[in-house]
Parts: C-alpha cells; sequence; structure tokens
C-alpha cells in the first residue's frame, strides 16, 4: 500500500510553507521556542509519508500514517499558539490551518481504510 503522489506533494508543499514561516518567525519575530516545535512537527508529516510509502508491511505502512496524522494534529496546535500569542497573523494561521487540516483528512480517511481491510 502507498499514500498518492498527492497526498505525498500536499505534505511536502506544507512543509516547505513550514520551513518558510519558520524562518520568519525567528527573523522577523525574534520567536525560537514555539516556532522550532511547529517547524518540527510540520516537516515531520511528509517524512512519516514518505517512510510510509517505503513500508514493508501494511501493520509498518498503517503505523507510519498514523505518526504523519498524529504530526499533522500537534502541527495544527502550535500554529493555534503561534497565532493566539501574537507570533502569527489571523491571514497566515487560516491559511495554514486550513491546509493541515486538509492533510489530516486525507490521512484520517488512508488509516481508516488500512484499519477496515485487516
Amino acid at each position: 500500500m502507498r499514500a498518492d503522489n498527492i497526498t505525498y506533494s500536499k505534505a511536502y508543499d506544507f512543509a516547505i510553507r513550514i520551513v518558510k514561516a519558520y524562518q520568519y518567525l525567528c527573523e522577523e519575530k525574534k520567536e525560537y521556542v514555539l516556532s522550532k516545535q511547529m517547524l518540527r512537527s510540520g516537516t515531520a508529516i511528509g517524512a512519516n509519508i514518505a517512510e510510509a510509502n517505503g513500508a514493508i508491511s501494511e501493520a509498518e505502512f498503517s503505523s507510519k500514517i498514523s505518526i504523519a496524522y498524529k504530526e499533522c494534529l500537534e502541527t495544527k496546535y502550535w500554529l493555534s499558539l503561534l497565532k493566539d500569542t501574537g507570533y502569527m497573523g489571523e491571514k497566515s494561521f487560516e491559511s495554514m490551518h486550513r491546509d493541515a487540516d486538509e492533510i489530516a483528512k486525507i490521512l484520517f480517511s488512508i488509516l481508516k481504510k488500512t484499519r477496515i481491510n485487516k
């Protein structure tokens, strides 16, 4: 089983946005702690999808997709915290949170299908 290229591409594009947001938060807002957490979890989504695509069993695939889903939820948390503490503007937050939510829904759908097939 594999996550489709669209899911991987969305996660990769999202990771690029996360890296750019991290750079902005460090350079312009001098915020290093929350943004580092966002960077770690936001880039881990695509990395875990990549690992899932190399899985040697359905159980391993499901485990990596599950981790990617959880990293996505964690990223949404950090985005909310950055917005609510005034480090991230509403417009940037809404856009990034919407993208994270879309990826989370796709990953959850993949997870449901892999769990039902067991």
